[in-house]
């Protein structure tokens, strides 16, 4: 939220720097995050003076280039060349003298320098009003008052205004404190605490009255729920033209641009008071009346952005006889707005229903100044007088009379809260004793009257403007952020309550995994739990008794139902960065998805890995090396491992998104599938490299994890021994098979077995391929003696010739 320093300086004197402002409100709880100069005119105009045109000759050597000496209060007249036609002596024209910084419509910056041109020397420029960011125009020169003197600065001839920018980080809470007003109020109160009074100074409307009754439009409240005050007035004989200067430079120094002078009075209310109001063009009201109300569902309506929306039956509606005219509270239509033709407007001023209003605008993805604060909650009790001021300030800049009574359709006050506030209360959530002086007088700063005092605390009420205070800690917080959080004293002691957890717990276990793949050189990344409803239909029919869970006001299309694989959002980090150059990728994710059996929504955990690109990158040393099946596939047996969960079954993964891959199973139950992802899913990302994707069931491996307590045993003291075997085996057979068959024959003895090649091609059988495999022997006890090694060696080989049919090559 923008606040300017000058606008807040007209609701409350003061002549601090911003700076020290800014650190009041901060301390305050609106903290300021940043501070930005503002100029109505960029530049300010510094280095341009009024000049005295004393002579206008015809360039010799250009036709449409006139030679001028001109008068700029210095000792001597100055030569400047001018191509303006409208230049002429005996005039008063802003000139930008040299080293005088100008800049373009686009904001670029260029300087007045002394040159030459055409022969002639100019020292300085004559300049168009677009030139000095004074207007559009650029038909010629601007001419001046001729009264003003010679050298005379144009920042003090033109209504120039600098100003200091406030921008509030503003909690959702504070919906009291949306406008400028409510800023001051604060401050006020801050400036209290640090025994400095001021007085709030408030628009007056003492002279609000009615020039006559001759426009009369009737209010009709249907749902009064929903809109339980609602003021309105009629104006006419107005001219709409832009604002007078001093209304636009407010406008724009918060980010606002200006339209006219009834749209910008509204938005300047708007802003300086807190209350959102809306002018209709009255004579484009059918019937001369105002109806509150809800519409069928379906219900066509063109907002003022061109926008033809479809209303829902709670969208409330302004209507008038025969068709709707604004969606209440959240945007205006097309058809009522005002317009430069538009000479008599009904003003509204209104209180909606936070919720109505809320759940209006996420539905039609619609985000405005006036249901930013409608939906927070305005103050019920400036509904009225906000509209007096309105209609005064357009009065004022519009002209016109006001052409109606006020209608003030007020039927059921609210009250105040009220809320009982115990001393002791006070010093335990805060941690010391404030003295109750010091607490009354907070509490009158903020407007919270003290109706009575007892021994144990002081009954309250809350103005309604502070809706987001209603309990006894919400005006503790109050007391405590007024009093300031940096005079509360610190404690001379520490207390701290030791955590206990289990080693088993699912954080801790995330943390140990989350540092292993950090130490190997993989990212951990956080992705959305909404997704795209089409990356559904990529599963192709995968788990059909599982549905999405849909949600019921989404932000957007894209993301309207919660994932159901987080394969999904991790593609879309990856074509993120490999469309940025970065395609050498290594993440992984801990997160849940989710998904609708039968009655019940389930959560399922899960750990996601996403392997692509070179895992090493070429250098002086190395070849590129790119990312493998059995570079993911040792990272998911790692983490298993490293969790006690040894004892795996492999089988070929089946899942609809792998073009080939395994599943590791534990206990007939299955823990993680891993492989190369379908190209065809790839596609709809624009991924054109290989993905490799491992997706763990982490509730299931959470479950499994083995808390036998680590058994160690002494290094071994006997050398191993290695011993290799080139087998000729059939094309059918696979390593696990050897592997198996090996432990299986020999088990005191054989610690390790690896495969180190495979061989398929010329001078080798028919259905036939060839494995190197290695051997690793050794006893705990003594050393292997070569009558020993070859008895096992001796064995293994009988296995294999009497189970596979292999041979030794």
């Amino acid at each position: 939220m923008k606040i300017s320093y000058n606008w807040l300086k007209q609701f409350i004197q003061i002549d601090w720097e911003s700076q020290k402002t800014g650190e009041l409100l901060t301390d305050l709880g609106l903290e300021v995050e940043g501070v930005e100069k503002f100029e109505s005119v960029k530049g300010g105009l510094k280095g341009i003076v009024v000049g005295h045109v004393l002579s206008c000759e015809k360039h010799t050597n250009a036709d449409k280039l006139n030679v001028t000496m001109v008068d700029i209060g210095l000792e001597a007249p100055v030569q400047i060349v001018c191509g303006a036609k409208n230049v002429a002596a005996g005039q008063k024209v802003p000139v930008a003298t040299i080293g005088t910084t100008l800049y373009t419509v686009e904001g670029e910056a260029w300087t007045i320098k002394k040159g030459k041109i055409r022969g002639e020397e100019s020292f300085g420029m004559i300049c168009a009003e677009d030139e000095l960011g004074l207007g559009t125009s650029h038909d010629g020169i601007m001419v001046l008052d001729k009264d003003l003197i010679p050298g005379q600065p144009c920042s003090e001839v033109f209504d120039i205004e600098e100003d200091e920018i406030f921008e509030i980080g503003l909690t959702p809470n504070r919906a009291d404190a949306m406008s400028h007003f409510g800023v001051a109020r604060d401050l006020k109160a801050g400036l209290k605490q640090k025994e400095i009074t001021k007085e709030l100074i408030t628009p007056s409307t003492s002279h609000f009255n009615i020039n006559d009754r001759s426009l009369k439009i009737d209010v009709d409240i249907i749902q009064p729920e929903l809109a339980p005050r609602y003021c309105g007035i009629t104006l006419s004989n107005l001219i709409v033209q832009p604002s007078p200067t001093w209304l636009q430079n407010r406008l724009k120094a918060i980010g606002l641009t200006p339209k006219n002078n009834v749209v910008d009075a509204t938005n300047y209310v708007l802003h300086e008071l807190g209350q959102p109001l809306h002018a209709f063009d009255a004579a484009k009201i059918k019937g001369n009346k105002i109806i509150v109300q809800t519409l069928p569902k379906g219900t066509k309506f063109t907002t003022l952005d061109g926008v033809e929306r479809t209303l829902h039956e709670d969208d409330l509606m302004i209507c008038d006889t025969e068709k709707p005219l604004c969606l209440a509270g959240v945007f205006g239509g097309s058809g009522s707005g005002v317009t430069n033709e538009t000479t008599s407007i009904f003003l509204e001023s209104a209180y909606f229903n936070p919720v109505s209003i809320r759940k209006s605008a996420k539905r039609h993805s619609l985000n405005t100044d006036a249901s930013f604060r409608f939906e927070r909650g305005i103050d019920i009790e400036n509904v009225e007088y906000s509209l007096k001021r309105a209609a005064l300030l357009i009065k004022e800049i519009a002209g016109g009379e006001i052409t109606s009574d006020l209608y003030d359709l007020y039927p059921k006050k609210h009250p105040n809260f009220e809320v009982f506030l115990a001393f002791e209360k006070i010093n335990k959530l805060i941690g010391q004793t404030i003295p109750q002086d010091t607490i009354k007088s907070i509490l009158a700063s903020l407007d919270i009257k003290v109706k009575n005092v007892t021994e144990a605390g002081m009954g309250l009420e809350v103005p309604s403007y502070r809706v987001d205070v209603q309990r006894q800690v919400d005006v503790i917080e109050e007391i405590l952020r007024v009093y300031g959080y940096n005079n509360v004293a610190f404690s001379q002691k520490l207390n701290a309550s030791i955590a206990t957890t289990e080693s088993t717990a699912d954080h801790t276990i995330q943390n140990i995994i989350g540092n292993s793949l950090a130490s190997k050189g993989y990212f951990e990344i956080l992705t959305n739990s909404l997704t795209n409803p089409d990356y559904t239909q990529l599963l192709n029919g995968e788990n059909d008794e599982q549905r999405s869970i849909e949600i019921i006001n989404p932000l957007s299309g894209d993301l309207s139902i919660l994932r159901r694989s987080s394969l999904f959002s991790a593609l879309e980090t990856a074509s993120y960065n490999i469309n940025r150059r970065r395609a050498n990728l290594k993440l992984f994710e801990f997160g849940k998805t989710y998904y609708a059996k039968g009655d019940k929504r389930i959560e399922p955990k899960y750990l996601s890995i996403l392997l692509t690109g070179d895992s090493i990158q070429e250098n002086w040393t190395n070849k590129a090396v790119s990312s493998s099946f059995f570079e993911l596939k040792s990272i998911v047996k790692s983490i298993l491992l490293r969790l006690g969960i040894s004892d795996l079954k492999s089988e070929p993964a089946t899942s609809s998104i792998l073009s080939e891959g395994l599943t590791f199973t534990y206990k007939k139950k299955q823990l993680v599938s891993f492989g190369l992802i379908k190209k065809s899913i790839l596609k709809n990302f624009d991924i054109k490299q290989e993905v490799l994707f491992a997706d763990f069931d982490w509730d299931a491996v959470l479950k499994y994890i083995d808390t036998e307590p680590i058994l160690f045993k002494e290094i071994p003291k006997h050398p191993e021994v290695k011993r290799d075997f080139a087998l000729l085996v059939d094309n059918n057979a696979t390593y696990r098979e050897l592997y198996e068959l090996a432990f299986g024959a020999e088990r005191k003895y054989l610690k390790d077995m690896t495969l180190f090649d495979v061989y398929e091609g010329k001078n080798l059988p028919n259905g036939k391929k060839s494995y190197a495999v290695s051997f690793t022997l050794q006893d705990d006890k003594s050393t292997l003696t070569d009558k020993q090694i070859e008895k096992i060696m001796s064995k293994l080989q009988n296995t294999y010739e009497r189970n596979l049919g292999a041979t030794l090559r």
